[in-house]
């Protein structure tokens, strides 16, 4: 189990920010595709942590903490942004990132866009093989009971609201989604239903 604190003690509270850092707890932002590089003011890379409460390691696992600790920081696994006040913003899961014709495509940020719909009960984002881009967004849908709605809408809802590189390529309406027992939407199991059925 990793755990983590940063709510602001005291100062601002900031909508949607998992705070700054606590004492003796530090926090830096470093790109995706080379950790050394450390980045700046709103720009999105993996969060990393040093702390003296922090973890040792897994159990009996030394590969995995290899991975995940090192040189004294804990690789989260959070793509995070910073502010000019030093709050923190989890903007999605490293595992979960699409990079479609270079670019980084967040699946979080078009979820949110696609539960401002108002016939779009439920979404879940994955990114799947493009010979052309490498990797595109899949939404999986669905919809408010009596609303069906069409993959043409949603298209048109998103081209107003994203880039078009953010747009997802597929769409796939079902009744439910994979969930885990406390109503998470399973996105590794969407992901093998597509390797499965491509």
């Amino acid at each position: 189990v990793t755990a983590n604190c940063a709510l602001p003690y005291q100062g601002l509270k900031k909508e949607k920010s998992i705070g700054i850092p606590w004492p003796d707890t530090e926090f830096r932002i470093v790109d995706v595709d080379d950790p050394d590089k450390e980045l700046g003011i709103d720009q999105e890379g993996e969060l990393l942590v040093r702390t003296p409460a922090m973890m040792m390691g897994y159990w009996e696992n030394p590969e995995a903490t290899a991975q995940t600790i090192r040189n004294g920081w804990l690789h989260t696994g959070d793509i995070c942004s910073m502010d000019a006040d030093g709050y923190f913003y989890i903007v999605d899961r490293k595992k979960d990132l699409i990079i479609s014709g270079g670019f980084n495509v967040y699946p979080t940020e078009i979820e949110e866009v696609l539960y401002m719909h108002k016939h779009v009960r439920e979404a879940c984002v994955i990114g799947v093989p493009d010979d052309y881009k490498g990797e595109v967004p899949k939404a999986y849908i669905v919809s408010e009971p009596e609303h069906n709605v069409s993959e043409s809408d949603l298209q048109k809802f998103l081209e107003e609201r994203l880039i078009r590189y953010k747009v997802p390529k597929y769409f796939e309406f079902r009744e439910v989604l994979p969930k885990s027992p406390i109503g998470k939407i399973l996105r590794k199991e969407l992901r093998k239903e597509h390797e499965k059925n491509k």
